[in-house]
């Protein structure tokens, strides 16, 4: 059994120091293989990788996004695979304990050989816990976290594994016989954000049950994943680093699902964006409205 990481960055080396002496103090260390899918970086992240013996690099030229790197890793890494070896998809802004790796594969070995992925913790917080997993109502077009439907209490204190309906890029391991069967990213189609929701989604469907491991805990920084804040209203609605294009979200809820709500999914868009566009507005005006 082998478990091998495939990793994209783009600049940002502390991160990829950080996460490799992570990687480094797992106890199945021995049994893992590292790639690292360096896509145009910059800021040494090249020449630190090539003094990394037990890493192996794959150069993009920044055109690959997270879709795109992770499918060069993965055609890099397959042709070598055996029935019983794991891919584990990684962020480089993330780091773990040492039992991190063998907890994903425990789990997934649990669960008759499911996807796992991993809770995330974000430093500095109290409880610590900011994400379980996400769930999708694809019919109403809404993704949320399962955090969200848990008490405060239990959010202290996590059940040991959750169910949810899609898969994260940021520590999820797969049996890697999974992408012979049904196929990798679709970097063409999601270069980036919902690429890793799509891919577990297909796996689903194929009964393929997806869990979160409570005890498999991803840190990561305060601010992490899709934030957009920052983002004008056209990069936020439009801009390939925005969880929020449109484009890109049409074309994953064409996806997945149904072969009836893949083929109403644009109707369906148009109504829920102008839905909930005018609840929005409404609730500005009663704001307003209570404020004069």
């Amino acid at each position: 059994m082998r478990v091998n990481v495939i990793i994209p960055v783009f600049n940002r080396l502390e991160h990829t120091r950080k996460v490799l002496e992570a990687l480094r103090s797992q106890t199945i260390f021995d049994a893992m293989t590292i790639v690292i899918v360096n896509d145009g970086s910059t800021d040494g992240t090249a020449k630190y990788l090539q003094s990394q013996s037990d890493v192996t690099e794959i150069r993009g030229d920044g055109n690959l996004w997270w879709g795109g790197a992770i499918e060069e890793g993965l055609k890099h890494v397959l042709p070598a695979c055996q029935p019983d070896d794991y891919v584990l998809f990684l962020n480089n802004d993330t780091w773990f304990d040492g039992n991190f790796v063998e907890a994903l594969v425990r789990s997934s070995k649990e669960n008759g050989g499911a996807a796992v992925g991993s809770v995330i913790h974000e430093e500095g917080r109290d409880p610590p816990l900011v994400s379980i997993g996400a769930k999708v109502n694809i019919n109403r077009l809404a993704v949320w976290d399962l955090l969200s439907e848990l008490s405060e209490t239990e959010k202290q204190s996590p059940a040991s594994q959750y169910r949810v309906d899609a898969l994260s890029g940021r520590g999820t391991l797969y049996p890697a016989l999974l992408f012979r069967r049904h196929g990798g990213m679709r970097p063409n189609l999601l270069p980036h954000y919902m690429a890793d929701y799509e891919i577990a989604m297909r796996f689903a469907r194929a009964g393929v049950p997806l869990v979160v491991s409570s005890q498999a805990i991803v840190y990561s920084p305060p601010v992490y994943g899709n934030d957009a804040s920052s983002l004008s209203w056209r990069k936020r609605l439009f801009g390939r680093r925005s969880a929020h294009n449109v484009f890109q979200r049409l074309i994953f809820y064409s996806l997945v699902g149904s072969p009836v709500q893949r083929m109403t999914a644009p109707i369906r868009m148009a109504y829920f964006s102008c839905s909930r566009a005018f609840s929005t507005w409404r609730s500005l005006a009663k704001r307003k409205e209570k404020t004069i």
